[in-house]
């Protein structure tokens, strides 16, 4: 399918879903038949989601393994991680930075002046993440069977370099059919990948009809200072991204946001990174970016980095303490930036992991955790900006690094490209 053409019908999707949940929300008698109406769309989305899921640990596992097999070494693999995670590291901290300092300026829940509630109130959010301990060991599959029917993308990644350095070993022709094949299995999924991105905009109206059914069009009016605020920092920390990716990339950053143009909407409408991830790893194959460079980075950057759920970290924490007037001090914010630095990389394959990096931090500072049901209502709505952000930051630093290797090959044009995995 024509990117512009998918970007239409997904924008399309879009504005038949606020539509259509504005009409379901209108004509449901109670709140329970609202749910079971969303329940209906929430089927379409499923499927759609289950699509995605069903292509993704092949995809990197193959893209991995082909590219590793056809470096010159394991010097290659160790340098591209090592600039991977240093990008990766000063982006986290720019994020989690600019998070705190627009909430500061912004101030969108001072004058709430919300009472204590009691001891005993909860948002039904544990506040415990995983500790480093915890973390470090989970990456470490028991089993790659396991991991892939998990899509734990972090342990397909571990076993995929162990496996690509196996192949690489050989001097002789000992794996090369092997070889061929995994590459010619990467090529395949770059195609059933384009199979299953042409039930985009279904995935995307039912996803955004779900939301506005259980919700109403009111949630973007009630929370619209919290809503505004947050995504005023998100445009901020794009134009830093941008900026950064000019820096190395020049004029070509704007041909790369125009190709992730799609990945990113998708990621937006359905507020899941799986979604994109795999039409995010053939964009950046249309772009130039080496199989090597795109089945090695953007997976790893799906664990550590996530600028767009860092922001909304640090501007969710301060938020509450606005809104019950507590006051935290600016060595007690910076503490909290650099908790949530450590906390938040364990816990990158959490289901609403976000919130839970939150929860974790609200009772660290004796914060109120009922706090959380403040924004856990509109929650849907602040994680299609973040996941849409993570989409777009990954891609740059994939792109970046790609350069910084001689590893970005531009293909020309961009329009009607035929879905193959590197030219």
């Amino acid at each position: 399918m024509k990117g512009n053409r998918l970007t239409i019908y997904i924008m399309v999707g879009m504005v038949l879903g606020i539509i259509a949940g504005h009409i379901c929300h209108s004509m449901a008698p109670s709140p329970e038949a609202a749910q079971e109406i969303a329940g209906y769309f929430n089927v379409v989305t499923d499927i759609f989601l289950r699509l995605i899921k069903m292509i993704i640990a092949p995809l990197v596992f193959s893209t991995i393994v082909a590219g590793i097999a056809g470096t010159e070494g394991s010097a290659a693999i160790g340098r591209v991680g090592a600039k991977a995670l240093g990008w990766f590291w000063v982006a986290s901290i720019v994020s989690l930075a600019l998070g705190m300092i627009c909430v500061n300026v912004l101030k969108p829940g001072v004058g709430l002046s919300l009472p204590l509630p009691d001891v005993g109130a909860s948002s039904g959010i544990s506040g415990k993440a995983m500790d480093v301990k915890g973390f470090v060991v989970s990456i470490f599959p028991k089993s790659i069977f396991d991991a892939m029917a998990q899509n734990a993308i972090l342990q397909i990644l571990v076993f995929s370099v162990f496996f690509g350095f196996a192949m690489a070993a050989f001097r002789d022709d000992t794996a090369k059919t092997l070889i061929r094949m995994i590459r010619e299995l990467s090529h395949v999924m770059f195609k059933v990948t384009d199979f299953v991105m042409r039930f985009a905009p279904f995935g995307v109206f039912a996803a955004i009809a779900s939301c506005i059914t259980i919700e109403g069009l009111g949630v973007l009016i009630t929370y619209g200072k919290f809503i505004g605020g947050f995504y005023v920092s998100l445009l901020i920390l794009w134009m830093l991204l941008i900026g950064a990716g000019y820096v190395f990339l020049r004029g070509s950053i704007f041909r790369l946001l125009k190709l992730v143009r799609e990945p990113t909407i998708l990621a937006f409408s359905t507020a899941s990174s799986e979604a994109a991830f795999p039409m995010t790893m053939e964009r950046l194959e249309r772009f130039g970016v080496k199989e090597r460079i795109s089945g090695f980075v953007l997976p790893l950057g799906y664990s550590f980095n996530l600028d767009g759920s860092m922001i909304y970290q640090a501007f969710a924490v301060i938020f509450i303490a606005q809104a019950y007037d507590i006051h935290l001090s600016l060595s007690e914010q910076v503490t909290l930036l650099l908790v949530m630095m450590a906390t938040s990389k364990g816990i990158a394959g959490v289901a609403r992991a976000s919130l839970v990096v939150v929860a974790a931090n609200l009772s660290m500072y004796k914060l109120p955790e009922a706090g959380l049901l403040l924004i856990m209502g509109i929650d849907q709505l602040l994680d299609m900006g973040r996941t849409a952000t993570n989409v777009i930051g990954n891609s740059i630093a994939t792109a970046v690094i790609a350069k910084w290797e001689g590893e970005l090959e531009p293909l020309g044009d961009d329009t009607d490209f035929p879905v193959t995995s590197g030219g």
